[in-house]
Parts: C-alpha cells; sequence; structure tokens
C-alpha cells in the first residue's frame, strides 16, 4: 500500500501543480508505473472543480462559475494537457514531414493552428458546460476529468513512443504501461461515468462511448500515419479532445434530464 501511495503522489507531482510531502521519492521508473493512476488524477481534478464551482454558484451567475470551474481545472494542472493540444495543433497543422512536426511540437512558442485550437476548444467546453443546471456540470465534469485520462492512457498501450531524446519530459512514461496497470486506470477512469449513468437512469449516455472511439481512432490514425506514434503532446490532445467530447455527449443527452 504504501509503493501504490508513493505511486499516486508521483502521478500527481507530475500531471499537476497540486503540492505533495516534499519528501516524496522519486525515479523515473516510478512514473512509468504511476501511469495507472492517472484517471485518479482526474478525481482530484473534478474535485477541486467542483468545490469551485459549487461555492462560486451561490454568490455568482451559472456562467461565471463555470468559467471559474474551468479555470480552476487548468490551474491545477498547468495546462498541462492544453499546452500538448496546442502543441499537436501546431505540429500537425504546419508540419509535412516527421522531422518538421516532431520539430515544430517542441517549440514553446504557439503558432496560429494552436491558438486557434485553443481558442475553439476552450470555447466548446464552456458552450456544452452553460447549457447544463449547476449540479448537471458537476456530473458532467466527474465523468469527464477521470475518462478523458483513461483514453490518453489506452493510448500509451497500444502505440509507441515516437521520440528518441531522452530530455524528453514524456520519455518516463514511454515505456508503456502493462495489462494490469491499464485495467486499474480503467477502472479508476470509468468508475464515475458508470455510476452517473445509474443514477440518472439515462442509459443514451452510453453513446458517449463509441464517440469517445471514434474521437480516438481519429487521433491516433492521425499520430500513425504522420510520426509512427505518440508523443507526450500527442497524450495531451487526446485528454482534451476525449474531455470536450465527453461535455458535448453529456450536453445533448442529458439536458433534458437533470
Amino acid at each position: 500500500m504504501k509503493k501504490q501511495w508513493q505511486l499516486l503522489l508521483t502521478a500527481i507531482m507530475f500531471y499537476t501543480r497540486l503540492p505533495i510531502p516534499v519528501n516524496t521519492p522519486y525515479h523515473p521508473d516510478m512514473l512509468t508505473q504511476a501511469t495507472r493512476y492517472l484517471p485518479l488524477v482526474g478525481w482530484i481534478v473534478a474535485g477541486c472543480m467542483i468545490g469551485v464551482l459549487y461555492v462560486v454558484s451561490n454568490i455568482a451567475p451559472p456562467m461565471v462559475s463555470i468559467l471559474l470551474a474551468l479555470i480552476t481545472g487548468i490551474w491545477a494542472t498547468g495546462a498541462f494537457h492544453e499546452d500538448g493540444f496546442a502543441d499537436m495543433c501546431d505540429g500537425f497543422g504546419g508540419g509535412w514531414t516527421k522531422e518538421k512536426i516532431l520539430d515544430i511540437m517542441k517549440d514553446s512558442r504557439i503558432g496560429t493552428y494552436g491558438m486557434l485550437g485553443l481558442l475553439l476548444l476552450m470555447a466548446l467546453k464552456f458552450l456544452c458546460l452553460r447549457e447544463l443546471p449547476i449540479f448537471g456540470v458537476m456530473l458532467t465534469i466527474l465523468a469527464a476529468q477521470p475518462l478523458s485520462r483513461f483514453m490518453a492512457v489506452t493510448v500509451i498501450y497500444t502505440h509507441q513512443y515516437v521520440r528518441d531524446n531522452e530530455d524528453s519530459k514524456a520519455k518516463p512514461i514511454a515505456k508503456g504501461i502493462s495489462s494490469t496497470g491499464l485495467i486499474t486506470a480503467g477502472i479508476w477512469g470509468c468508475v464515475p461515468f458508470a455510476a452517473i449513468i445509474v443514477y440518472l437512469q439515462n442509459y443514451t449516455l452510453l453513446l458517449t462511448v463509441p464517440a469517445l472511439l471514434l474521437a480516438r481512432w481519429y487521433l491516433v490514425r492521425l499520430m500513425k500515419k504522420w510520426i509512427g506514434g505518440y508523443t507526450g503532446d500527442c497524450l495531451g490532445a487526446v485528454q482534451q479532445v476525449s474531455e470536450v467530447v465527453i461535455y458535448l455527449c453529456f450536453c445533448i443527452l442529458t439536458w433534458k434530464y437533470i
């Protein structure tokens, strides 16, 4: 149990900017194993967002509350996944060879594709959530944060990391994830989604699953065609696209039920 707790703290340390005990041990191999807890990190991020949403919704209009909740999620992760999404937009939008795409994604500067991609992504998140009542927004966030991260974990399991340089920030997770780790991540990622479906008794929400698989298929096909696998930025893009797909599905399929 102590080792698993340390792995969870390692995941929190790498995937968020939330404080952890300063004496937490770290080794790159621990991060490889800690990937199984990435969806559980989604629980923590969702908790921060829902907490802010609950408090602010009692003193401010719903749209302000939702926007502050989204900002909280960005703050909690240090825009880690959003940065990956923007880099992938720039790389795949402006590059025509594997080398050029990887070079563009490595560049810390944001380009036109990244800026427009982020703008449209955040606008779609906000517009989907604002159509739901506050309680519905809470349920949607609780489902989306863990499940979208699990979708990124599945890419680690099925595909190959393509960067060769040892200084890449995602290099420790390039070793992949075991079948046991994938199952663990799947449990943490899918339980909130399944519980919400049962709670709402709205089984049309299961249509979210094929929508997620379709989005994942498209992104993976794009990665495999142009660069032969994934990078850390690609994983961030998978998480962000999966998150917005879940928001969109909940917006369409639950607004009559909540």
